[in-house]
């Protein structure tokens, strides 16, 4: 049965940003980002709405939404910067709300986006990247890992080559987690069940 959303908007500073909000009874929450707004990333993606529902299987309340200028969230593109004080705002609409942001999840722009946090957010103690485009954007700097890292990736995703991500692992954790999706490239296509499963399983990891 199909967990319930509901349409939200919440403050980043005099904007407005959309999203889709569901409330779970427990604290625990997950914030789930876009792929890059320039090339038609937005909330409703199916690799970000196939993490909202992993997440809502597992009893977090979640919140996945449209940075600025997406959507009918205001202002305009930021290169970053005000993306990130976008996922910051979210945050704090949550907290407002009595739940805390235990996790992190996202696809492509929206996995460089939560990675580069500067400073993190002090409540995340895990984060979930997939398909992060090392081959597009510079993931280098990373201000403080979390507690828990993963990242799923598909095989044939050019965007997000193995050997590029397995050099760059041991930079932003010391123990993160790196799960193959086989047959998939950046944009999952049929594999979103392989990815939901994926996801599933580094949730209930130790």
């Amino acid at each position: 049965m199909p967990v319930a959303e509901r349409y939200v908007f919440f403050a980043t500073g005099p904007l407005r940003l959309e999203g889709q909000l569901h409330l779970a009874s427990g604290p625990n929450a997950a914030i789930i980002t876009h792929p890059h707004p320039l090339y038609g990333g937005e909330m409703s993606n199916p690799v970000v709405t196939t993490l909202a529902e992993v997440y809502q299987r597992q009893g977090y309340s979640t919140l996945r939404f449209n940075f600025r200028g997406v959507g009918a969230s205001g202002g305009d593109y930021d290169d970053g910067a005000g993306e990130r004080d976008d996922v910051r705002a979210a945050a704090a609409y949550l907290g407002e709300l009595g739940k805390t942001v235990t996790d992190l999840a996202g696809y492509s722009f929206g996995a460089w986006i939560n990675l580069g946090l500067n400073p993190p957010l002090t409540t995340v103690r895990r984060q979930v990247l997939v398909a992060p485009p090392v081959a597009f954007l510079d993931f280098t700097p990373v201000a403080a890992p979390p507690a828990e890292l993963t990242v799923l990736v598909g095989d044939h995703d050019r965007m997000a080559p193995l050997a590029a991500l397995r050099a760059l692992l041991p930079h932003w954790h010391p123990a993160a987690r790196l799960d193959i999706v086989p047959g998939a490239d950046h944009f999952f296509g049929t594999a979103l069940d392989r990815l939901a499963a994926q996801v599933e399983a580094a949730l209930h990891a130790v």
